[in-house]
Parts: structure tokens; sequence; C-alpha cells
């Protein structure tokens, strides 16, 4: 059997009204801390928020036991030397009593994103007017447990409408399947197709048997470079010195004087 984890489309948000005026503080927010968290619900689950929006009216009808108005001490730190600041609950109270309340709930929440996801679902109130009703909260008595009424009704997916026919266009002559209100291309562009899809080159020859082997070309390049050394040979100090190379050898070399006497 797989572990069930819900799912967005399982989470149903409603809205809860708790009046406050006469409860304890602790017991009020364990009770509100847990229908925030929703772990009145079957589906809970610890990494996700399943919870409910909860409005906290009547706060400053909040009241402690075991003598905490002077015990209890709120402590606040501003960071910088010298800023600790300490407030007792009663001066609390008669300043803000909805941070008070707002303060004991989220002690009880996650201390990271998802608990302070959980928090904004939270609206505490001094007196007993909210401006909430277009949510058409329900009233739930403190300590008890909102009844559970199951999964909510998956919606119903939209369906497409049917795509309309063009004007002389008879079924089935949809190019391509799921498209519609196009016609069949035309005879000539199969052609087309056939033609651009035919064999070229070398697998062209392969099926016919006949080679298609290319002269090879001089290209551009070669025969202006080939037709500036042709230039520069007929002029210029190449040509003076192929000149006289070839006179050297037309006219032979005089023998040496001595040479001719002792033959002599």
């Amino acid at each position: 059997m797989k572990t069930y984890s819900p799912k967005p489309r399982d989470i149903e948000r409603r809205w809860y009204v708790v009046d406050a005026d006469g409860a304890v503080l602790g017991r009020l927010a364990s009770e509100v801390a847990k229908i925030l968290r929703g772990k009145h619900k079957p589906i809970f689950a610890p990494h996700m928020d399943t919870g409910d929006h909860v409005i906290v009216v009547n706060a400053k009808g909040v009241r402690v036991t075991g003598g905490k108005e002077e015990k209890k001490i709120y402590v606040h730190h501003s960071g910088y030397p010298g800023g600790l600041n300490k407030v007792a609950y009663s001066r609390m109270m008669s300043r803000r009593p909805v941070q008070v309340v707002e303060k004991a709930i989220r002690g009880m929440l996650p201390k990271n994103r998802l608990g302070r996801q959980m928090a904004s679902k939270l609206a505490v109130y001094e007196g007993s007017e909210h401006p909430h009703q277009a949510q058409k909260p329900v009233a739930l008595p403190l300590g008890d447990i909102p009844k559970w009424e199951g999964l909510p009704t998956p919606q119903a997916r939209p369906q497409p409408a049917p795509a309309r026919k063009a004007p002389g266009q008879k079924e089935g002559s949809s190019a391509r399947r799921g498209r519609t209100g196009t016609a069949k291309p035309a005879a000539g562009s199969r052609t087309r197709k056939a033609a651009a899809k035919a064999p070229t080159g070398r697998r062209a020859a392969a099926s016919t048997g006949t080679s298609t082997r290319r002269k090879p070309q001089t290209s551009r390049k070669s025969d202006a470079t080939s037709s500036k050394a042709s230039a520069r040979s007929s002029t210029g100090r190449g040509a003076k010195a192929k000149a006289g190379a070839s006179e050297e050898k037309a006219t032979p070399r005089r023998r040496s004087r001595k040479k001719t006497e002792k033959e002599s």
C-alpha cells in the first residue's frame, strides 16, 4: 500500500472564527495552531500546508493563569550594544493585545518558510468585528474539531469545441491527423517532394551505373599566380640573368696565354 501524499487539488481552505474572550492564552494558541497546520484533517502532511484560515476576535479578553501577569516578560534586542528591551505581560496587553496573541500562536508553528506561510492565514482583531464577511467564516468554539467533509470534488475539464468545416470541404480532407479545416496538398506538391527526395550525385550514379567523376579544374587563383610569374620572368632582373647565362653558353671560353704557349 502506497503512502498517501496530499496534492494541491486535494487541499480546500475553509474559514473559521474563534472567540478569544475569557480564553487562556496558551490553550487558545495551541488550538489555533492545529487548525493553521491542518492537523485536524486526515490528509495532514508535515511538509505541506493543509490548514485553514482562522480569525481570532476579542484578543483583548485573553487571560493567563498562575500570576503570569507580572512574571511573563517579553524580551527583544535591537541588535546594537545596549539594545535589550524588556516588557511585562500586563503592559503589553494594555498597549498591544493583538501582538500578544499573534506571538503566542506563531511560537507554536514551524520556524521556517512553511511556518511563515501558515501564519499568513491568521488574522487577529482586538474587538469583535472583522472585515472578512465575504469569505463566510464559520464560528468554531474553542476546543472543537472542525468536521471533515471529504476531499473536494474534482472539477470537470472543459472540452474543446469541435472545429468548423470550411465551405466546400469534404469529410476526411484534413492534411494531417489532429488538424482540421485544411485542404489536401495538391498533386504538384507531391511530385516536387519526390524530386527533392530523389538521390543525387554518387548515389544516382551508383543506381544508374555511370561515373560522375569530374575533371580537375584549375582555380582562378592558380591562373592569376601563374600569369604573374610569367610576367615577372619576361621582365626584370630574372630576364637579364637568364639572357647572360645563355650568352655564356653560346660563346666558348678563351684559353689562357700560358696554356697556348706550352702547347706550342
